[in-house]
């Protein structure tokens, strides 16, 4: 039977509390999303177990939907970030020659540009929506996700196995999903983890500067920058997000980490 470390157990517990929240939001929140519901800044009452924020409304309400919002980005533009850099990282692997090189400068100058100030400028002219959110902060992190990818993926395709498969007549579609990408997952997974948490803070960068997510929705970046002006009076309505974003990146790196340790250990070299 297999035995979960304790850390690992409490990550795993943590982060499945916040994706369930996620997933019930409508059905746990105590009040609409946008409703105002009493004065401004209360305290923590009955009627609100954390108080309300700037304008009135009901301070967990918006923790949850934003949770939902924050967490419904970052997962799917870390989907969007491994799905293209890793495909590409481990086709200029193979492919090698002219094709890497033009691949891999292209992305080392797309890599010498700050993310969040390419980020900046690219929404400042864009419509800022959902999808381009997840588009633009998928693309932009896809650029790390392929060097790593093409990393693991030059010194995997040097391996006999790797040759044997060539001189079988495979085609490089059967040699990066059936040689490379299983021999590659455990540092993938452990880089995953890490960026859904950069997402996460991507998102929530964003939504503070004004080019995140939009009001009335909630995201926990947004529900930072409604409410930061409350600091000043020792409100700690800007302090919630900021320790739910802290706590979640904990869960998912203790996550992250147990396993990628199981991979290594069960990992195999094909001969």
């Amino acid at each position: 039977m297999m035995r979960i470390p304790f850390a690992a157990a409490v990550g795993l517990v943590l982060t499945a509390l916040y994706f369930l929240a996620a997933l019930l939001a409508p059905l746990i929140a105590p009040y609409g999303m946008a409703e105002i519901v009493g004065g401004v800044w209360e305290p923590s009452s009955a009627a609100h177990w954390l108080g309300t924020d700037n304008i009135g409304r009901d301070l967990l309400t918006r923790l949850i939907y934003g949770g939902r919002t924050t967490i419904f980005i970052a997962t799917a533009a870390t989907v969007l970030s491994f799905t293209t850099g890793a495909i590409l990282g481990f086709l200029a692997a193979v492919l090698g020659g002219w094709a890497d090189q033009v691949m891999s400068r292209a992305i080392d100058l797309l890599m010498s540009i700050p993310t969040l100030i390419f980020a900046l400028v690219v929404l400042s002219v864009m419509p800022v929506t959902v999808p381009m959110l997840i588009l633009v902060m998928g693309l932009l992190d896809s650029t790390r996700v392929y060097r790593l990818a093409r990393a693991v993926a030059v010194d995997i395709n040097v391996m006999d196995y790797v040759e044997a498969a060539k001189l079988r007549g495979e085609g490089r579609g059967w040699i990066i999903f059936r040689e490379i990408l299983p021999n590659a997952l455990s540092p993938l997974i452990a880089e995953m983890g890490m960026r859904f948490i950069f997402m996460v803070l991507f998102v929530s960068t964003l939504s503070f500067l004004g080019l995140g997510v939009q009001p009335p929705a909630a995201d926990w970046g947004g529900i930072v920058k409604e409410n930061k002006d409350g600091i000043v009076y020792g409100i700690p309505a800007a302090l919630l997000p900021a320790l739910a974003i802290a706590t979640l990146a904990i869960s998912v790196n203790l996550v992250a980490d147990w396993v990628l340790n199981r991979t290594t250990s069960l990992k195999g070299g094909r001969g």
